[in-house]
C-alpha cells in the first residue's frame, strides 16, 4: 500500500484498452464513487484514506470533462455500462478459469463500482489459487465490511495477518471495523497501536494517532 513499508503489487491498468480505461473512468463518475475510510489492500500509493467522519470529494480524471458525465443515467445503464466494462476481462476469464489476475482485476473492477457481493465472488475464486494472499484476502474483508458483515470482516483480515502479521493496511481496516462495526475501541486502538509499532515509516501516523486518541475517549464514555 504504501512504497516506505510494504507495497502490495500496484493495480496493473496497463493491459486495459482506451476504450475500457475511458467507460470505467465515465463509471466511476457516475456512481458518484468516494473515497471511503477503509484503506484497500491492492490500492495505488497514492490513495489516501480520510478519518471515519470526513468526506472526500472526488476529481474528474485527467482528459475528462469536470462535471459527471450521465448523471441521469438509469440503474439499467449503470449496469451495462460495467458489464460493458468487466467484458474483456471476462473473456480472458472464459478462456483461462485459472487466471488469477484477471480474477482479482474483475473483483477490483466490481469492487469500485461499489457491487461487493459481485467482488467477493470473483476475490474468493481468486483466493482458491493463492489463499495466502493478504492483499486480496484485505480486499474481500474491506468488501463484507461494505455488505454490513463486520464479524466475516474481521475474519478475513485475522486470516490476511496469518500470513502477513504486520501488514499496515489490514491493521487500519481491522481498527475501523473493531470500532466502528463491533463498537469495541480497545480492540481498534490494540490494532492500530500493532499498525504504528510495526511500520515506524507509515505515512499516515498522525492520522492514526487521532484515531487512536478518539477511541480512547470514545471508551472512557
Amino acid at each position: 500500500m504504501h512504497k516506505p513499508i510494504a507495497e502490495p503489487p500496484q493495480r496493473d491498468r496497463a493491459q486495459w484498452s482506451s476504450t475500457q480505461a475511458y467507460t470505467m473512468a465515465v463509471l466511476c463518475l457516475v456512481l458518484g464513487l468516494a473515497l471511503g475510510y477503509l484503506f484497500r489492500g491492492s490500492a495505488t500509493n497514492t490513495a489516501q484514506a480520510a478519518a471515519p467522519d470526513a468526506s472526500v470529494q472526488q476529481q474528474a480524471p485527467a482528459g475528462m470533462p469536470a462535471g459527471p458525465p450521465g448523471a441521469n443515467l438509469t440503474p439499467q445503464q449503470k449496469q451495462e455500462m460495467l458489464a460493458k466494462a468487466a467484458e474483456p476481462m471476462l473473456k480472458m476469464l472464459r478462456q483461462n478459469p485459472a487466471d488469477w489476475e484477471t480474477l482479482v482485476k474483475i473483483g477490483n473492477l466490481y469492487y469500485d463500482a461499489q457491487d461487493y457481493p459481485k467482488s467477493i465472488e470473483y476475490y474468493e475464486r481468486a483466493l482458491k489459487f493463492q489463499p495466502r494472499n493478504a492483499d486480496v484476502r484485505t480486499d474481500m474483508g474491506t468488501a463484507y465490511w461494505y455488505t454490513g458483515n463486520a464479524d466475516r470482516a474481521l475474519s478475513e483480515f485475522s486470516r490476511a495477518l496469518k500470513d502477513r502479521p504486520n501488514y499496515a493496511s489490514t491493521l487500519y481496516n481491522m481498527g475501523i471495523v473493531r470500532w466502528q462495526g463491533k463498537m469495541d475501541p480497545a480492540g481498534a486502538v490494540s490494532a492500530w497501536q500493532k499498525l504504528l509499532d510495526t511500520n515506524p515509516g507509515y505515512p499516515q501516523r498522525q492520522q492514526v494517532q487521532e484515531l487512536i486518541e478518539r477511541a480512547r475517549q470514545h471508551a472512557k464514555g
